[in-house]
């Protein structure tokens, strides 16, 4: 058993994993061929493999047509420029026996391809593989819930690929992994829910498995085979199946006992999911038809997946709507609102999922269920008072964040604060802590090591380790916590009215001055968001006509950037005003009206280009405030630079994923590097480097075939 913190050598740079390059290994493995062709003349320049033994003994320097026929060579000369693959229709004659030939065309005028031997494994014998493809899908869609999706679709791959273990692998959002599902032949340890840290795989090959979906080892004693002749040992081999892997995750197999492995990404939204990890301890080949069959059985597997966890989603907002609706009358109906509370405190204790809840008013303290003694829960709701500014709180590690609370743990480790009525009444949900016992395959944190001579080596231990994690509560989701802003507007207005009820029993000539005051309200409300409108459309008008007026370009453009950010922000005030909840925004709302703003300053032309897939995503209201300037920037720079000054396609999509979003803005102009130099520097750029900074995310920015994609990352909630 082992404690949650483990003292590693400050000295080991765990990160050199990450920065391997195992996209340009110089050498492939030898049960394939690699020929290299040139795309102008379709000449063979170089190869890798045993070429002679199995192709022809004369091939370098020959045209495809003479080595791999008339078909082969024409498919690759009607490849268009630029990254892509393409699959022969037909196989090709080798010496004694038949190819199967993939195409890659990589940067450059070059054009590499693939040629694997063929395969009578596959589970559907001489029949149609589309047909079993079609079954193993229905059988996913007919699982009722997620483990049962993954327990099945284990054992479809397995069945697929014939290898003694088939591991479904999550990855979860420390980038750890989880093994949630698991076939294996009898008689193998169990790898079932083993968490494997982070390092076993560096961040570049996650990368890989997203843009190559398939990946196999047939035998992990092969002998690289280099590309030859020399000279062209850099080429990126990234979409290459045969690519030759990197010594480090060979060993890492070697430790585990593994002769022989295949990987298929689990790829949902773009985003690297999880993977199905195959082993088999004696060597064992996945030919390409099956490789094939196993990615498109694992894009189905994704959709599945997707649309069970919406489905859960969608039940969890049910269940809280169904909840609030069974308790408010009842709370409502009761009269004063403590004493209606504390009647009630069984069921608002079940709605929120907790072990405890208690209600605290000046100073006095009723609870239900696990909770902590009331000189604690004093303490704790004066705390949370304090760094919730009053407003709602919520934390799945309290002794973390409040120290004080560390013995606590057992019953209030994570805690919901709700403060009512100007902060007279606080009500607080906990939850126990949950004692986790994670089971690692192997010790995470002795991960790698160093050999003396300062080689990083994979570490050589997956017996099973557990460690305690301790101090940590359930976490509270966004739905949740919505439901609590949900709940806390409607006890505070139900507490208002109940005092202007008790006031108007009192004296009922004063209902007409209540009537007016809340007019007078609106009224005031109305006139400060006219006012700050105003003000806000006068600086914008300002701008507009500075921008005019200026001789200077870049200061006009610079003008012009400042009128669009300053919309960005005016938006987000009218949106406020505009809704109920001013603590929380729906992203996509927002964004929506953003951009369609963007559109009207634009122009038809470019009104007309920009194409808007927004996911719902509910979000605090100051973070929303950055993203929209980080929106803002990105689009002005899609505009002003893709294109070179002309009109095309602006795409801004919104997706979310647990407790994290992304937001990708793409366009399909002139591509990464070909930007205006000075916009690097720019204030835009710092601006989107601060605001990122305050978010806790990350801007990539990445290839779109063609254009340029850049992609933030950020987690929804602090």
């Amino acid at each position: 058993m082992a404690t949650r913190s483990v003292a590693t050598d400050p000295n080991l740079d765990i990160t050199a994993c990450d920065r391997e390059p195992i996209h340009i290994p110089g050498a492939v493995q030898p049960h394939g061929l690699l020929l290299v062709v040139d795309a102008t003349t379709l000449e063979v320049i170089a190869g890798a493999g045993p070429i002679e033994e199995r192709l022809a003994g004369d091939w370098l320097g020959r045209p495809v047509a003479a080595l791999l026929g008339d078909e082969v060579a024409q498919m690759v000369s009607d490849m268009p420029i630029g990254p892509g693959t393409t699959v022969a229709a037909v196989p090709v004659e080798g010496i004694s026996e038949r190819f199967s030939v993939t195409a890659h065309r990589v940067a450059g005028e070059r054009v590499l391809i693939e040629l694997e031997a063929g395969s009578v494994d596959a589970p559907w014998g001489k029949g149609s593989p589309l047909n079993w493809i079609d079954a193993a899908v229905t059988s996913f869609e007919r699982t009722a819930d997620l483990p049962m999706l993954f327990e099945r679709a284990a054992a479809t791959f397995q069945m697929l690929t014939g290898f003694d273990r088939v591991m479904l692998y999550r990855f979860l959002d420390e980038d750890a992994g989880r093994v949630v599902a698991e076939a294996r032949s009898a008689g193998l340890q169990s790898f079932l829910h083993h968490h494997f840290p982070a390092s076993d795989i560096p961040k570049q090959a996650r990368a890989l498995y997203v843009r190559n979906r398939t990946r196999s080892i047939p035998d992990v004693d092969y002998v690289p085979a280099p590309i030859r002749p020399e000279g062209f040992e850099t080429l990126d081999l990234s979409d290459v199946g045969l690519r030759s892997v990197s010594p480090i995750h060979v060993r890492y197999l070697k430790n585990m006992g593994v002769a022989a492995s295949a990987s298929i990404s689990i790829v949902k939204d773009g985003v690297l999911w999880g993977m199905i990890a195959c082993h088999h301890y004696t060597p064992r080949r996945l030919s390409p038809d099956l490789r094939a069959a196993a990615a498109g059985l694992a894009s189905a597997l994704a959709r599945q997946i997707r649309a069970k966890e919406e489905a859960e989603l969608y039940r969890e907002r049910l269940r809280l709507r169904a909840a609030e609706d069974s308790l408010l009358p009842r709370i409502i109906g009761m009269g004063d609102l403590v004493p209606a509370i504390r009647r009630l405190m069984p069921e608002m204790m079940a709605m929120m999922g907790a072990t405890g809840f208690a209600v605290v008013e000046q100073g006095k303290v009723y609870r239900h269920g696990t909770c902590p003694h009331d000189l604690a829960i004093l303490d704790i709701a004066g705390w949370a008072m304090i760094r919730g500014a009053g407003d709602l709180f919520f934390t799945h590690e309290l002794p973390a964040q409040m120290p004080d609370a560390a013995p606590l743990a057992a019953t209030a480790a994570g805690m919901l604060a709700l403060p009512l009525v100007d902060g007279g009444v606080t009500l607080l949900w906990f939850r126990a802590e949950h004692v986790e016992e994670v089971e690692w395959a192997g010790n995470p944190h002795k991960s790698v090591a160093l050999t003396p001579d300062a080689t990083l080596n994979p570490r050589t231990s997956f017996e099973s380790w557990r460690e305690t994690v301790r101090g940590r509560s359930r976490r509270w989701t966004m739905e949740e916590v919505e439901a609590g802003h949900r709940l806390r507007r409607a006890l505070h207005d139900a507490a208002q009215n109940y005092r202007l009820r008790g006031l108007n029993t009192a004296l009922q000539r004063t209902l007409d001055d209540k009537e007016a005051l809340l007019v007078q309200k609106d009224v005031l409300m109305k006139e400060v968001d006219h006012r700050v409108q105003n003000s806000l459309q006068l600086v914008s008008s300002f701008l507009s006509l500075q921008a005019k007026a200026a001789d200077d370009p870049r200061v006009r453009e610079q003008l012009v950037e400042a009128q669009a950010r300053l919309s960005a922000v005016a938006l987000v005030h009218r949106r406020l005003y505009r809704d109920d909840q001013i603590q929380t925004v729906d992203l996509a709302r927002y964004l929506e009206d953003l951009v369609g703003d963007m559109k009207q300053s634009l122009g038809r032309d470019w009104a007309a280009m920009m194409r808007l897939d927004l996911a719902p995503v509910l979000m605090p209201t100051d973070r929303a405030i950055n993203l929209g300037l980080v929106t803002t920037e990105l689009i002005i720079n899609a505009t002003k630079y893709a294109y070179g000054g002309a009109v095309g396609p602006v795409t801004i999509t919104l997706e979310q994923y647990g407790n994290r979003l992304r937001l990708i803005i793409a366009d399909q102009g002139r591509g990464k590097g070909e930007e205006d130099p000075g916009q690097a520097r720019g204030f835009g750029s710092r601006m989107m480097a601060a605001m990122m900074q305050r978010l806790s995310g990350s801007i990539e920015y990445d290839d779109n075939q063609p254009g340029l994609r850049a992609i933030v990352i950020a987690p929804i909630a602090d």
